[in-house]
């Protein structure tokens, strides 16, 4: 049996009075599409959300074995080289072998710079001017090979040049980048999710094997500036209340979100399995790893101002897609902007999504004498979809039956 190739999600979810995703100014993201604009929410304020939730489906629940990566500036500074000045080693020594590895890591001078550093006296030589992606393995063996580059040195009698050539052979030698790659899972479950990139060291790149769209709203931008006042408890009303004026944009909207899963990729990440035999490797965790990413999708909202949005939902529509065929978006069946007016907004852009799926299908139905791509459909939707023909051959599901569905989909490899 053949697991599907290409998981595609697809979600309706709809916030009111929130500011969910702001830019440097403050406003709420947006983007013109289809001939309006829309309110917008980046598909990396979304995986963030996602990889760092906290609830019975979050990613670190996945399976024991499975860690969260650590994504920060100070991953040698605060985890790494603690470790080992407890452990006695002298810290001019430290630095040096520590510098030396994030050459041989990310290759070249940090983005910062030296110069960068000069200009920041707070800088610790050890922080990095971009954020960096490891996984708590990693952090242990780029210990332990710290360790073992410290008791060479000593060995070396602190000669320079001596010391100089054991870092530089750390992670260039093929034993040791074999033995780094070969760490089960080191990078971390999101890593092996959304991937990760290593400038110095093409091997220890991660392609990702989830891909996010940014979410955009169904219809034309609906926003509003709202003053607030902070007021003074202490002063009297002649004096004026108010301590505080300010002003924040906030928005409404019903979103369209949208996610592909290259089963293959997650599967190779996840096993270290060549991408080539996905279909031999043991898929058990890439089948839960989506279980609980269509479970995050659904019930993790993205936002800022919590205590004075509260912006949170759960998707009224999701539409998981399993097959081989090339993955297609659905976020054209908003085109053209759904009108405010009129009432029913959800049931009109499940409606919309029903009719596009539906023309995309009789567009690009298969050919004759080409074998039939095999493809499943699940539904779960908080409005009735009998009437929808673009939706005749989903099998109709609550949420949980339906992640369940897909996790078996690609575990047991049935489509039919």
């Amino acid at each position: 049996m053949t697991a599907p190739r290409f998981i595609q999600i697809s979600m309706l979810s709809s916030y009111a009075a929130v500011l969910l995703n702001r830019d440097d100014a403050g406003l709420a993201k947006r983007m013109r599409f289809g001939g309006a604009v829309r309110t917008r929410v980046s598909s990396q304020c979304l995986k963030r959300h996602w990889r760092i939730a906290e609830d019975d489906h979050a990613l670190c629940k996945i399976d024991p074995a499975l860690t969260r990566s650590i994504h920060s500036r100070e991953i040698f500074s605060r985890l790494i080289e603690p470790r080992l000045l407890e452990q006695g080693y002298e810290k001019g020594s430290v630095h040096a072998v520590l510098k030396g590895i994030m050459q041989a890591l990310y290759g070249g001078k940090d983005k910062g710079g030296d110069d960068a550093a000069s200009t920041d006296t707070d800088k610790h030589p050890l922080s990095r001017s971009e954020v960096i992606v490891l996984g708590e393995p990693e952090v242990e063996f780029l210990i332990d090979r710290a360790k073992t580059l410290l008791e060479a040195g000593k060995a070396a009698q602190s000669d320079a040049k001596a010391i100089d050539k054991l870092i530089k052979g750390l992670l260039k030698n093929k034993e040791a980048k074999e033995n780094f790659k070969a760490l089960a899972n080191g990078a971390g479950i999101d890593a092996a999710m959304f991937g990760r990139f290593v400038s110095g060291d093409p091997e220890a790149r991660i392609n990702a094997a989830v891909h996010v769209a940014h979410a955009l709203t169904v219809h034309a931008e609906t926003a509003e500036t709202d003053y607030f006042t902070a007021v003074d408890d202490l002063t009297t009303a002649s004096e004026g209340g108010s301590g505080h004026l300010g002003a924040a944009e906030l928005t409404s909207g019903l979103f369209y979100t949208y996610a592909v899963v290259d089963v293959p990729q997650l599967v190779s990440n996840i096993t270290g399995e060549p991408f080539e035999n996905w279909q031999k490797a043991d898929r058990s965790l890439a089948g839960r790893t989506v279980n609980h990413l269509i479970r995050l999708m659904a019930t993790v909202s993205p936002g800022a101002k919590l205590g004075s949005t509260a912006p949170y939902d759960h998707a009224g529509m999701v539409l998981v897609e399993a097959g081989e065929r090339q993955p297609r978006t659905l976020a054209n069946a908003y085109l053209d902007p759904l009108h405010l007016s009129g009432g029913n907004l959800f049931g009109r852009a499940v409606s919309a999504l029903s009719d596009y799926l539906q023309t995309m299908d009789t567009m690009y139905e298969p050919e004759e004498g080409m074998s039939e791509c095999r493809e499943r459909r699940w539904l779960a939707c908080r409005v009735p979809t009998a009437e929808m023909p673009g939706f005749a051959d989903c099998q109709g599901l609550s949420l949980p039956k339906l992640a369940k569905a897909v996790e078996n989909a690609i575990i047991q490899g049935e489509l039919a």
